[in-house]
């Protein structure tokens, strides 16, 4: 048997520094985000260029006020308060609007309008009726 193979030696031992965080100034971050939005479909590639994640790209987009056309959200229109434009006299009926008229054109047809009919309608109606 070797002993080498179970032993508890260390014989290399590396430190692997994964680095510190990157720290982002306004500035770098308007230029990615800008970039971003110049064509459509440009965050990944974008991302992948900086070395930033799709989401840390996408919440600097929201932070900067930005929105892709997705995500687009209904806005406000400006609303203005105008006064009622003055109402036209109303014009009184002719005559009493009381009376009601029966009409029976054939055995299925019956028409029953007021007396405030107006009659140029009322004989179109009837002829109408009349020619079925």
């Amino acid at each position: 048997m070797d002993s080498n193979k179970f032993s508890a030696q260390v014989e290399r031992f590396e430190v692997v520094e994964t680095g510190r965080r990157r720290r982002w100034t306004d500035d770098e971050k308007l230029k990615i985000v800008l970039e971003s939005l110049q064509a459509p479909r440009a965050v990944s590639s974008t991302a992948r260029r900086y070395g930033i994640s799709r989401s840390l790209l996408l919440t600097w987009r929201r932070s900067f006020g930005t929105r892709t056309s997705e995500q687009t959200q209904p806005a406000f229109v400006p609303a203005m308060v105008m006064p009622d434009p003055p109402s036209a006299p109303s014009v009184a009926l002719a005559g009493p609007a009381g009376g009601r008229m029966e009409i029976v054109v054939g055995k299925a047809c019956r028409v029953i309008v007021d007396a405030g009919v107006d009659m140029t309608a009322l004989s179109r109606v009837l002829d109408l009726l009349e020619r079925r």
